[in-house]
């Protein structure tokens, strides 16, 4: 299995990294392509350099390279993730504008009827923001903020991050330890 893993600019990159050590983990080939913005953010957030997450991913592309195999539709893969995903990236993909090699991957998914997850990192949201979120969901794109969830108590920021990331690998139908399928609540009837 293929999976592009798209990186931008917002804030949570957090979600990027463990991504990548999961998918490494889980032995899927991993296509990376981040902004400029998103290795600024690497530092910043993580204190991480760019070429230590690279280095998580089978095969990297400059956000540039229009002619990487990630930009053709006859290069198949599962899909795309674009975590965290900035408004700028998200407005692009939205209008189409295929400008950079993290757009145009995701163009190729939504053309191709790949799965396309795009994880949203803003707040609050105005208008232009939901109707682009809206657009690529009727265009088939799973929009997917990253938003923590408490039902599973989580007591640590790893747990919430795992959990997040769990929820991105169901949609690509890979089995995972990260999080407990919800059971339901004992009692309720």
């Amino acid at each position: 299995m293929r999976i592009i893993v798209g990186v931008s600019g917002a804030s949570g990159v957090i979600y990027a990294v463990r991504l990548l050590e999961v998918l490494r983990e889980l032995g899927v080939e991993t296509h990376l392509v981040m902004t400029g913005w998103a290795r600024r953010t690497l530092e910043q957030e993580l204190g991480r350099s760019p070429g230590e997450v690279m280095a998580l991913a089978s095969r990297t592309y400059s956000i540039a390279d229009l002619s990487a195999p990630i930009a053709s539709g006859s290069f198949r893969t599962a899909g795309m993730v674009v975590v965290p995903c900035s408004m700028k990236s998200l407005a692009a993909i939205a209008s189409g504008l295929s400008g950079d090699l993290l757009s145009r991957a995701a163009d190729v998914c939504l053309k191709e009827r790949r799965t396309l997850v795009l994880c949203p990192r803003e707040t609050p949201l105005n208008a232009i923001h939901l109707e682009n979120m809206l657009r690529l969901s009727r265009a088939g794109a799973i929009i997917m903020p990253p938003v923590p969830a408490f039902y599973h108590r989580p007591r640590t920021l790893d747990e919430v991050v795992d959990h997040f990331v769990g929820r991105i690998l169901d949609h690509f139908g890979l089995e995972h330890g990260l999080y407990r399928e919800w059971q339901g609540i004992e009692g309720e009837e």
